[in-house]
């Protein structure tokens, strides 16, 4: 009869073994089929019918009515916007959680999405703002003051409590804004109009053409946080020992950081403050991918645009011919996450 000894080595691979982890080329294979599934879903379905036929001769360059010419051009931009978006948005939230080694750290639990949004109402009352192009100073002023803010409320809570306390930082941190915006926007009715279809996280009625407006600060964002993997990689077994490996772990924390607030910055810009992505997308890629965060990161490129563009295609099924908005379906899909994720650690 073995020995319990002799026993545990044999259940382990069960656990913890690489069979869990998919390799990179399923990775992107996967990712790749993911988001072209998700693409023609989202160019196909919506809150008006059309023959398939139809949708693939405007696509084309076929004679179609010029009806239908424009739902598919609407359809084109809501979709490519969405892909940016959910791409910068679960880049994001990889690097967030591995600076912070924080599971619950996102851009809007975190607050930023909300300090972005806060700094863009003062723009848009104070300098009339009305284009992305002057939406993303503001938005990246805002996300980044705000992450600084939660950063130092986190540090003066003990280690072990730091997770939990930034979260509750960001959540005061994102009322605190909520209210001054909302006190900003009572008092100026133009501002509400500007603010109010924006706010709510919506791919819709954009141009595609706006992405341009945002393009060096998701190109810079991307390049620094898709460049974080290794780094995060040591991080996650403590700062010590990253300087004790040689890594320059100020200066990578700084520039990882930036290219973080880039990205949400750029995305908030774009879309307005959509919630969650940035929380489930790295948790579900790191399940598949396991804990490197290069595969992670690499996954996460893929499965942010396809929860984005799948939350944007649902929000124009459930309530047809009426529209919920992406970032509503995001939270609807995030928030028992969430729960689920707070319910985990607090068992752990």
């Amino acid at each position: 009869m073995p020995s319990a000894q002799s026993a545990a080595p044999a259940r382990l691979p069960k656990k913890v073994g690489p069979g869990r982890r998919l390799p990179m080329p399923v990775v992107i294979g996967g990712g790749a089929l993911g988001v072209g599934v998700a693409v023609a879903l989202s160019l196909l379905l919506g809150t008006q019918s059309l023959p398939a036929a139809d949708i693939v001769a405007a696509l084309t360059g076929g004679a179609v009515p010029d009806q239908v010419a424009g739902i598919v051009d609407a359809r084109i931009d809501r979709t490519l916007i969405g892909l940016v978006v959910g791409a910068a948005v679960g880049v994001c939230g990889v690097v967030l959680q591995g600076l912070t080694r924080n599971p619950l750290a996102e851009p809007g639990i975190l607050g930023i999405n909300a300090g972005a949004a806060l700094a863009v109402v003062v723009g848009i009352k104070l300098f009339a703002l009305s284009t992305v192009g002057g939406y993303v100073w503001f938005a990246l002023l805002g996300a980044c003051v705000t992450a600084v803010v939660v950063q130092l409320l986190a540090l003066l809570a003990p280690v072990r409590a730091q997770p939990v306390t930034m979260a509750l930082a960001g959540a005061a941190v994102m009322a605190t804004s909520t209210s001054l915006v909302g006190a900003i926007l009572v008092a100026d009715q133009g501002a509400l109009d500007v603010f109010r279809f924006w706010q709510v996280g919506s791919v819709a009625g954009r141009d595609a053409s706006i992405i341009s407006d945002v393009a060096p600060f998701l190109v810079v964002g991307f390049a620094l946080a898709l460049a974080s993997g290794s780094l995060l990689n040591v991080i996650a077994l403590g700062d010590d020992l990253a300087r004790g490996l040689g890594q320059r772990v100020v200066v990578h924390r700084l520039l990882s950081a930036a290219g973080a607030i880039l990205l949400a910055a750029s995305a908030t810009a774009l879309a307005g403050p959509i919630a969650f992505v940035g929380l489930v997308v790295p948790h579900v890629v790191r399940a598949l991918v396991g804990p490197d965060h290069r595969r992670i990161l690499l996954g996460s490129l893929f499965a942010g645009p396809v929860l984005v563009v799948a939350a944007d295609t649902i929000g124009r099924l459930v309530a047809a011919p009426s529209e919920v908005q992406a970032g509503i379906v995001c939270a609807v899909i995030g928030a028992p996450f969430l729960v689920a994720l707070v319910r985990r650690m607090n068992v752990a």
